[in-house]
């Protein structure tokens, strides 16, 4: 009963997903919004795959009637050698024809397929990229990258054999409807008699088909953030002991993902023992009618073979445009996931006339802010504060009390709901984000460290910086007293997060790549926290000469680390409280004294 209550509780994790079946009607508008990724390649690939359909197409139309009409009425029959060793030889060269034609065609169509979902995928990247920090708060990591990679490698059949299969099979069809009914309009109506009933079953069909790979999709999503939240927090499941928990978790979400497979697949193969079964009644509708026609002398021998040729190349070229269709509504399934988030405007948007800031001082202005990450509660309430350049400021306060949330709106991460934000007198609203981000540096307690080696970390924020720099600014936090001990020094390979590396390592290597960056303003989000105090004091030094000149920001639990700071302000749920230097918050015996008071108590218990 307990491992029952304990899934139910991990269950609900995923309870609240964002992603969530898109009810929305199949329109041919969106699809050709799709089929506008063709555009770039209309001028070569396209044209060049549509010459080989319509060369493939009409052989394959064309052959039928020379093997029942030329073949077996004329030259069989009027037994003319000379007519039918032509007859061969102009077969023979249609079928060469039709197999080169067919090579190039799957090679281009492979070509155009796979340089479409390289456009879209590097599309959807790009967009993402650029979007605001709510839009990935309310998203996990694992739910983006369905979306960046599965619902995109699902349209990969579409755009390599579906679209070219749908026109080929269109052109098909209208070419044999022509033919048969041309050759014999009585047996023509009575083979398809059966079309009507197969065309209201199948559309009955579609709604069902497309929302189970929908479903699909969804679950594919939940799938992957599961395993990405697994793999992320592996630590924190070993060490509470709750892998059988997180695997049964996972068992369930796999199970759902594979019935929802099977529930898909079952529908998509409903549809070709339909047409198998059309085929079969016009196939026994084509032998007793045509027989018949036979005899009172309607239909000629030549013409019924003719006939059977082109009856069965109907019913193939709809088992294969069911075959499309299916592909078509997985990939409108996808479509749909993929162009919500092409949507998706960023709530930090640039203005088209947005002010390129070169060279800034460093004077920050916030004047009356109030923000809300929710309706539910301000994480901002009427903040008003100036930060002249040059200076060092800290931000105090309890957790939840708004100090990180104004390190955010100063990279404008997020924009205020009221109030303005502005930096050398210009509001943060009307500048362009590439040059104001190029310009703060911000070191987190959570270091991010990249895949690849110590020196392309350190030159992430820089990239056009020497090795001689990398070591210049390494040595000036100290951090090079670690790196030369590594096995190959700035060119040792580290892993995504910096396994290889303790926290105050992957800390110091921060400060290196903020540092490098050379900005104006500096944020230091709690970017102590994990060093220990030899290694604090050795930064206090770095940062004392590093930080001359430039106005920065310090957002510190630890309040001793912020003793030297020009001003400190004292937040409490997101209202600035107090703000003065340390002596002078300490001589109004208020918020700030307290605090300190409580550390300095606990540090004494230590």
């Amino acid at each position: 009963m307990e491992k029952q209550s304990a899934s139910k509780r991990v269950m609900n994790r995923f309870q609240y997903s964002t992603d969530q079946v898109i009810e929305k009607p199949f329109n041919w508008q969106q699809l050709w919004r799709l089929l506008t990724y063709l555009k770039p390649y209309s001028k070569k690939l396209l044209p060049l795959s549509i010459v080989m359909v319509l060369l493939t197409t009409a052989v394959r139309l064309v052959v039928p009637i020379l093997i029942g009409i030329y073949v077996i009425d004329r030259a069989i029959e009027n037994q003319d050698i000379n007519l039918l060793m032509i007859l061969v030889g102009m077969i023979t060269a249609l079928y060469l024809t039709n197999y080169a034609a067919n090579i190039y065609r799957i090679k281009w169509m492979n070509i155009l397929g796979q340089s479409v979902i390289y456009d879209l995928r590097k599309h959807l990247f790009t967009h993402v990229q650029w979007l605001s920090n709510r839009f990935f708060d309310q998203r996990s990591a694992g739910s983006i990258l369905v979306r960046i990679m599965n619902d995109i490698n699902s349209l990969q059949e579409l755009f390599t054999n579906g679209v070219i299969n749908l026109l080929m099979d269109a052109l098909m069809l209208v070419g044999i409807f022509i033919i048969l009914f041309t050759i014999s309009p009585e047996l023509a109506l009575a083979v398809m008699i059966i079309l009507p009933l197969m065309f209201l079953i199948s559309t009955q069909l579609r709604r069902k088909i497309r929302r189970s790979w929908q479903t699909v999709r969804l679950k594919q999503s939940k799938l992957n953030s599961h395993l990405n939240e697994s793999l992320q927090g592996i630590r924190v499941t070993q060490s509470f002991t709750q892998e059988p928990e997180n695997a049964q978790f996972f068992d369930g979400v796999n199970t759902e993902t594979f019935e929802s497979w099977r529930d898909a697949t079952k529908k998509n193969a409903a549809f070709r023992p339909l047409v198998e079964m059309t085929n079969a009644v016009g196939t026994a509708v084509l032998i007793w009618y045509g027989a018949t026609l036979i005899q009172n002398g309607s239909l000629n021998l030549g013409e019924f073979v003719a006939f059977a040729f082109y009856l069965g190349m109907f019913w193939e070229p709809i088992s294969r445009l069911g075959m499309v269709y299916n592909q078509l509504l997985m990939g409108m399934a996808s479509s749909e996931r993929i162009f919500e988030f092409l949507d998706e405007k960023p709530n930090v948007e640039e203005k088209k006339n947005a002010k390129e800031l070169k060279q800034i001082k460093g004077d920050i202005a916030f004047d009356n802010v109030d923000f809300a990450y929710s309706n539910d509660r301000k994480a901002l309430d009427g903040i008003t504060i100036n930060i002249k350049a040059g200076e060092t400021i800290a931000l105090v306060g309890h957790t939840g009390s708004g100090k990180t949330t104004i390190a955010n709106m100063i990279t404008r991460f997020y924009d205020p709901t009221a109030g303005s934000i502005k930096m050398d007198g210009m509001d943060l609203r009307d500048v362009s984000l590439r040059t104001l981000r190029s310009q703060i540096s911000i070191v987190l307690q959570d270091t991010f460290i990249f895949s690849g080696t110590i020196k392309e970390n350190i030159r992430f924020g820089h990239p056009n910086a020497t090795d001689k720099q990398i070591i210049a600014a390494s040595k000036a936090i100290g951090a090079n007293t670690f790196i030369d001990k590594l096995p190959n020094g700035y060119d040792t390979e580290v892993e995504e997060r910096g396994n290889i590396l303790s926290v105050g390592e992957r800390q110091l290597l921060s400060f290196v790549r903020a540092l490098l960056a050379d900005p104006r303003i500096i944020i230091l989000d709690e970017a102590t926290a994990s060093i220990d105090t030899e290694t604090e004091v050795q930064i206090q030094r770095a940062l004392n000469k590093l930080l001359h000149g430039r106005t920065a920001i310090i957002i510190a639990h630890r309040l001793s680390t912020i003793r030297d700071a020009d001003r400190i302000y004292v937040l409490d749920h997101g209202r600035l409280m107090e703000s003065g230097s340390h002596d002078e918050l300490m001589r109004k015996r208020g918020i700030y004294q307290r605090l300190v008071k409580s550390q300095f108590n606990m540090l004494e218990a230590l």
